[in-house]
């Protein structure tokens, strides 16, 4: 086993504007014991995480001002994005630990069993301030602490949020670390989460739909809605269709509170009364692919489910897994009465059934509206089972919806009516194309798997065949009912050679069938395709001036390297045959400053590929100053590294935006500078401080 040591320095870790959380990142060195004297810890965090690289197994613990913690394994779990998003993409192979809770500490010891690589460490500071923000209270919903309230922020957010279709279960998790000893350190640890998961790990947006502490309160978390059907990063593979709910703190062996079983079960009998699932059930979902379940595996999971149930993992700790069932059974009769699992069959122009399943029986309602929502059309009866057909045949063109209810207590189910996928009705397949439609599925994360998109102009049973070139039929990939409209399907070319194939997507509707074709290329001749480093810097001060691009060639291909702008060259480094086997070209950019595409075609005898990465072009330092006033505040034009140099000590912090913040010096420290570095290298001058 290999330890390694990461000491504290007596440089205060500057604060930033307030409720910022600040995060400092330290390579660690690994292949034998050694102090980390090269990459000390901030004076104080009370947050870290760790990331490494290979199948190696990491530990750690902290020291505060209460001797040092016990050992922790840094697990690396599988609250991942799914497999080929962009969240997925940006780990680039780094196994990535929980963000762990530590409290105020001011040192690190990480040791490892079997082979690491490398080893990185994100230390957080997340202050514990409390925010008056508002919280909000539905029809049936615990008070919700939003994000605006616990302090989110909302500029590092990387991307709009993704939806769902519909949602099925929900996901119980815990966090990791030490329960909050207040409410507002319970927000402290949510603020501390995101901007690890965003900065960190890369992902869009915290992992989590909502997160509870052990005071009963709940948190909102990825952002996109509370009652819509937000596709967070907590399950791989499950995802889509799911809602995760974090307990914060550690439940290997003990409890979660009663306030916070009590929180997760009113959130849960609200959050799936809105989806209109029952809480007791059990549903079917198709796995997006992880390592326990492979991709389009069907999966049947509890309504209320807890993390290790969807992976190879410990979470939610067997103290809150083992009270999942009394969680969900307390769910189910919360709120009563409820709605579940409505269904609309047939479309507009045909018969229309409605059905659903009450919790109990009661006088129901099956109303149907035009667009200037007058009621032209109701069923009803009285029971646990609302079943009631339509005959639309006569009805004039336009848009309509539905509501089934059962009295003023129940939350109704509401919706559009799907047109013209009555018997006999045509139906068109428009839109179709495999994006990229040359895609190596070799593991580097770059063209893994090509995603199939088209529209449906009615709803239609759709199946996805895999063929040859000649139109011979492989094997069926897909098969699945589906509305009128957009759909997508990934594919990812798993078990089958290089070569050129053909998608057929078959759409039958009553006794139509219509069908469409797109051409795709699998090939693993290109691998690793990397730009080392992704921002330049070409202005002659030996920093970032040139980037080195490296790639690998099964056989020999023909290469085309170019820079895009805009989608069009504006430079071709590579224009080529390159023999099989590792590839580097240096290239010193040689355009204007800016961002763009590098792409890179390898076409060999079975098609062209091509595979993208960014990169900028930045010549410009960047500007520190001092901000007049009685505090220390300085003002960054553009995100950058700021170092302080104070008495022979120095210490770095990530600003991920331009911007004023705040410092906060060390009594007794006699001469303090500062100095930005951004992410090509360019350096301000040196900015004395003290």
């Amino acid at each position: 086993m290999k330890l390694l040591v990461a000491v504290s320095v007596a440089l205060a870790f500057p604060a930033t504007a307030w409720g910022d959380v600040t995060m400092v990142t330290r390579e660690l060195p690994v292949g034998g014991a050694r102090t980390l004297a090269a990459a000390p810890a901030p004076t104080r965090f009370n947050m870290v995480g760790l990331h490494w690289r290979g199948p190696g197994r990491v530990f750690f613990r902290t020291s505060g001002g209460h001797g040092w913690s016990r050992w922790h394994e840094a697990g690396a779990e599988d609250d991942l994005p799914d497999t080929g998003t962009d969240e997925w993409r940006r780990m680039h192979g780094w196994r990535i630990g929980n963000p762990w809770w530590t409290g105020t500490a001011g040192r690190l010891q990480v040791k490892t069993r079997g082979v690491v690589r490398r080893a990185r460490a994100y230390y957080l500071w997340s202050p514990e301030e409390l925010n008056p923000g508002r919280s909000l209270q539905t029809a049936g919903s615990p008070k919700i602490i939003l994000r605006s309230a616990w302090g989110a922020n909302e500029r590092i957010r990387r991307a709009a949020p993704s939806y769902a279709s519909r949602l099925l279960t929900a996901v119980v998790h815990h966090t990791a670390g030490a329960s909050p000893r207040t409410p507002a350190e319970s927000a402290a640890i949510v603020r501390g989460i995101m901007n690890y998961h965003v900065l960190a790990n890369g992902w869009n947006d915290i992992g989590y739909n909502f997160l509870v502490d052990r005071f009963g309160q709940v948190f909102e978390g990825r952002y996109g809605g509370i009652e819509r059907n937000v596709i967070g990063a907590h399950a791989q593979g499950f995802n889509t269709g799911s809602v995760g709910i974090a307990v914060i703190g550690t439940y290997g062996a003990a409890a979660p509170s009663t306030p916070a079983r009590d929180a997760v079960a009113k959130l849960i009998a609200w959050r799936l009364d809105v989806a209109h699932v029952d809480p007791l059930s059990r549903n079917q979902t198709t796995s997006l692919g992880n390592p326990r379940f492979r991709k389009g595996a069907p999966v049947w999971l509890r309504a209320v489910s807890g993390h290790r149930d969807t992976g190879f993992t410990s979470c939610p700790g067997a103290g809150l897994y083992g009270r999942l069932g009394a969680i969900g059974q307390t769910a189910a009769v919360t709120g009563l009465p409820k709605l579940y699992t409505p269904q609309v069959e047939g479309a507009l122009g045909g018969l229309v059934s409605f059905s659903a399943r009450l919790s109990s029986s009661l006088p129901w309602t099956v109303q149907v509206f035009d667009a200037a929502k007058q009621q032209v059309a109701i069923g009803s009866g009285t029971g646990r089972f609302v079943q009631w057909t339509w005959d639309s045949r006569l009805l004039p063109p336009g848009a309509y919806t539905y509501r089934i209810g059962a009295g003023p207590s129940l939350r109704p189910a509401t919706g559009r009516l799907s047109s013209g996928s009555a018997p006999g009705a045509t139906v068109a397949i428009g839109a179709l194309r495999a994006s990229p439609s040359g895609f190596t599925p070799n593991g580097d994360g770059l063209t893994d798997s090509t995603q199939v998109s088209y529209t449906l102009s009615a709803a239609a049973s759709v199946s996805i065949d895999l063929q040859a070139e000649d139109g011979t039929v492989i094997a069926p990939l897909y098969a699945a009912s589906e509305a009128a409209g957009p759909h997508t399907f990934l594919w990812d070319g798993g078990g089958y050679p290089d070569g050129r194939y053909r998608l057929q997507v078959a759409a039958r509707s009553g006794r139509r069938v219509v069908t469409a074709v797109t051409n795709v290329v699998l090939s693993r001749t290109l691998s690793g395709f990397a730009l080392t480093p992704t921002v330049l810097s070409p202005n002659g001060d030996g920093r970032n001036d040139a980037a080195t691009i490296t790639f690998n060639l099964l056989v020999p291909a023909f290469a085309r390297l170019e820079a895009l702008k805009n989608g069009k060259p504006v430079v071709r480094p590579v224009f080529r045959p390159l023999a099989a086997g590792p590839q580097t070209v240096t290239w010193k950019g040689g355009v204007r400053d800016g961002d763009y595409d590098l792409a890179l075609t390898i076409t060999d005898s079975t098609g062209p590929v091509t595979q993208l990465v960014k990169v900028r072009v930045d010549r410009r330092p960047p500007k520190l100053t001092r901000v007049a006033g009685r505090l220390l505040r300085l003002s960054l034009n553009e995100p950058a590294r700021v170092t302080f140099v104070g008495d022979g000590a120095r210490t770095t912090i990530r600003r991920p935006k331009a911007g004023t913040f705040r410092v906060v010096v060390a009594r007794g420290a006699k001469r303090l500078e500062a100095y930005a570095e951004d992410d090509a290298g360019n350096r301000s001058t040196r900015l004395r401080l003290r």
